[in-house]
């Protein structure tokens, strides 16, 4: 890749935690699609059901419902992604154009390689439900590399050929620990698995760039520490970041581009 990808986030749920309820219907979610893809992004990830933390379960079939309509809307003008962990989903989203399986879960190598989709290994512990009170750890960065590289063995087992690891921003971490992974992420990128970094709009962000005294920044209040993260991924080895701010996020990309840098204009 001569720079890093950029996925575009489209949440097409009532209830997720940046842009949950905007783009609910599938005409909605299909003109925020395009939308990311005239700003820029290489990949547009279309997902049914909200994870972040205390997000209830939601049925396989309002999942389905919810994803298959946009994802074979768009399929035909952008490589897209199902973000999702039931392998029923999954596996129709891929019959209905998708070619990235995007699996917080990390279960879900078989059916990408049934599929012959790609897939993305996310590190996390416990649930929606859980994960915040799961954040104790002796080596955070080492346990995060020990599980996804056991994960990167047993898709390449199955035949796999596109696995791509993703650290788990927010996902059973708290604030320092996102720091922390952010600051070492070259570790994680030295293993040799191409990283997807998410850390867009995330708690944590607003938590570490609150001014004293004033309240945490909502989601929409944190681009500003979304692009910069980014930028601080793509500069440490990161190939795709997961962004809802497409067009900040993909310019910064195209400053990385080994070409741009061998041939300057």
């Amino acid at each position: 890749m001569p720079r890093p990808l950029v996925m575009g986030v489209l949440n097409v749920t009532p209830d997720s935690f940046s842009d949950g309820g905007r783009y609910v219907s599938p005409a909605a979610a299909l003109r925020h699609g395009r939308a990311l893809v005239s700003a820029g992004a290489d990949v547009v990830d279309v997902g049914g059901e909200s994870t972040r933390p205390g997000a209830a379960p939601v049925p396989e079939a309002e999942e389905l419902q919810r994803v298959l309509p946009v994802v074979s809307g768009l399929a035909g003008e952008v490589r897209v992604s199902i973000d999702t962990q039931k392998p029923a989903v999954a596996a129709a989203a891929v019959d209905a154009g998708a070619s990235l399986v995007n699996d917080v879960s990390a279960s879900l190598a078989e059916v990408a390689a049934t599929a012959g989709a790609g897939w993305v290994a996310m590190h996390r512990r416990g649930t929606p439900a859980n994960m915040d009170a799961l954040t104790d750890y002796d080596d955070l960065v080492g346990e995060v590399r020990r599980f996804l590289a056991a994960r990167l063995a047993w898709g390449r087992s199955l035949g796999l050929t596109e696995i791509w690891v993703d650290p788990g921003f927010g996902f059973a971490k708290n604030a320092a620990q996102n720091l922390e992974l952010l600051a070492r992420l070259d570790e994680l990128v030295a293993d040799g698995a191409p990283v997807l970094v998410g850390t867009s709009r995330k708690r944590f962000l607003g938590t570490v760039s609150a001014r004293p005294g004033e309240p945490v920044p909502g989601p929409d209040d944190r681009v500003e520490p979304s692009l910069a993260t980014a930028v601080a991924a793509m500069l440490a080895g990161a190939a795709m970041v997961r962004v809802h701010d497409v067009a900040a996020v993909a310019q910064a990309a195209r400053l990385l581009d080994d070409r741009l840098v061998a041939e300057p204009r």
